[in-house]
């Protein structure tokens, strides 16, 4: 009798924990774009570690997403729309960078508000962008630099 008591428990238990990530689930699906937002683009020479989905922040705030990415044929460039939430009103020099999180984290992109005195239209380019550097090519600056005075 006591086996059974037992397993009712941990039976109950177990559908707590599942109904708590259920209800956590539920409530992180609504952190996306909201209807008040504008849509901006930037071009980047490379966007590694970028995808749809990831997050846009300012001064480590989380301030919108990327929502789409492609490949431009003409330019070659990798063109990201990014969508932000219309209470952050971004200056027309604002510039766009791809960041990490550190050595082992995911990537982002980080807006950087100037100081012109006009904002950005809703559709318009973000003009001034900067693209992430690997890992490896840093690595190979590093150790090609150290090689130069031999």
């Amino acid at each position: 009798m006591a086996n059974q008591a037992t397993e009712v428990l941990v039976g109950a238990a177990v559908l707590a924990v599942a109904a708590g990530f259920f209800i956590y689930a539920a409530q992180t699906v609504g952190n996306g774009t909201t209807s008040n937002s504008s849509s901006y683009t930037a071009s980047f020479t490379t966007a590694e570690g970028i995808s749809v989905g990831t997050d846009v922040r300012m001064s480590g705030v989380k301030v919108g997403i990327v929502t789409a990415l492609e490949l431009n044929p003409e330019t070659f460039r990798a063109d990201a729309t990014l969508t932000v939430e219309d209470e952050f009103l971004l200056p027309d020099d604002t510039a766009a960078l791809v960041s990490s999180e550190g050595l082992l984290g995911g990537s982002f992109i980080e807006l950087l508000p100037g100081g012109s005195p006009f904002n950005l239209e809703p559709g318009a380019e973000i003009e001034d962008t900067q693209s992430s550097m690997s890992l490896v090519q840093l690595l190979l600056q590093f150790v090609g630099s150290g090689r130069g005075g031999e």
